[in-house]
């Protein structure tokens, strides 16, 4: 065969190889000078409560609510194009403490370990509750797993369901956990619960609330007393009270969530965000408090909700909620992934990733988002 010929078919082998490559994982592009890359959202990942470490080893990994029998996890080196690593932690056998409905897994680097916090189902149920969600730790020595539980129980044992495990490794050597009390049999009274009574839409309004308390080192259990640090508003003329309230207003279900927390210190103020309404409709939406102390007391900020949907100024994202944020190492910008769903398939949810941008001054933060359009992300 002419050698000409040759060099032409590698070549064309080649370019269609590369092409399938990057279909796998995402579609970007990079420009002339190798400083940028595009990124556009949703990126090719259905799961929700998505979580990212970015990692020593130069790459960052996204973690997320995907399996029945535990969690797989995403790589990647631009944040744009990501490979599955496959399932990273497995539960639910016999003789593990955990049973199902594994939520929200969030990894920290620690000492040359990888230590993740996650919520799931326990077997020790003497009661046959509906719900019955613990918190769990499980460690390995790579970031892609796998993961094994670090104690085969639970962190705590609450006498409550609890999930959204954040943990806080704080500038003063302590070390501190926040989650959610679910709504389950937690009905509470207010103003919005009397609305909704006299209107005829239902008895009663259960809640969910995040608390805090200090955690012990090794990371077998809780060093303090938890403390309540949030909750939905009991007055309607309170200025959170309308968007966080809005899946029983709009009589979708008589529940309000305050949930999927996120807590991180800029200069001497600690930022607390936090998802309200129902994670399964459209109004699920994302807040944020402030506090000079990882315990509160916290003051929830005249701007929120700092993320929601966008069906209503035209666009096509709705249900964005439990977020984290982290700092891109190329150029100290801080991020934000969440969970959206589009509204031409409300039945998914999908990732998303966006700026993130802190006032120093006033303490009030924004986010550029939801965003669908290409938009620029530096890497190394």
């Amino acid at each position: 065969m002419n050698k000409t010929i040759i060099l032409t078919l590698f070549a064309i082998a080649f370019t269609a190889m590369c092409g399938c490559r990057q279909n796998n994982v995402g579609t970007h592009a990079q420009n002339a000078a190798n400083d940028t890359i595009t990124l556009s959202n949703p990126l090719p990942v259905k799961f929700g409560d998505p979580f990212i470490l970015a990692a020593s080893d130069g790459k960052f990994y996204l973690y997320g609510t995907s399996l029945p029998d535990g969690f797989e996890a995403y790589v990647s080196d631009n944040l744009a194009d990501w490979k599955n690593c496959g399932q990273v932690y497995k539960g639910g056998a016999d003789g593990q403490w955990n049973k199902d409905c594994f939520w929200a897994p969030e990894v920290y680097e620690r000492n040359g370990k990888y230590y993740m916090f996650y919520s799931a189902n326990s077997r020790n149920n003497p009661n046959n509750e509906e719900e019955n969600f613990m918190i769990g730790v499980a460690v390995a020595d790579k970031p892609s797993g796998p993961f094994t539980d670090l104690y085969n129980r639970p962190l705590f044992e609450s006498p409550y369901p609890v999930i959204d495990a954040n943990v806080l490794f704080d500038d003063s050597g302590k070390n501190y956990i926040y989650f959610s009390r679910c709504c389950y049999k937690h009905p509470v009274e207010s103003e919005i619960a009397d609305k909704a009574r006299s209107e005829g839409f239902c008895n009663e309004v259960e809640e969910s609330w995040v608390y805090g308390a200090e955690l012990k080192d090794d990371f077998s259990g809780l060093a303090s007393e938890p403390v309540l640090l949030l909750a939905p508003p009991s007055r309607l003329d309170d200025i959170q009270a309308e968007w966080e309230s809005r899946s029983v207003t709009s009589r979708e279900i008589n529940r309000r969530w305050t949930e999927g927390s996120y807590i991180f210190k800029s200069g001497d103020t600690y930022y607390i965000m936090y998802s309200g309404n129902y994670y399964g409709g459209g109004n699920y939406a994302v807040g944020y408090a402030t506090a000079k102390n990882p315990l509160g007391p916290f003051t929830k900020a005249d701007n929120n909700p700092i993320l929601q949907e966008n069906v209503s100024k035209g666009g096509s994202v709705i249900g964005t909620g439990h977020n984290m944020v982290f700092s891109n190492p190329a150029d100290g910008q801080l991020y934000t992934v969440y969970h959206g769903r589009m509204s031409d398939n409300p039945s998914d949810r999908v990732v998303f990733i966006d700026k993130v941008n802190v006032d120093t001054l006033s303490h009030r933060l924004s986010i550029n988002g939801p965003t669908t359009a290409p938009q620029s992300i530096a890497i190394k």
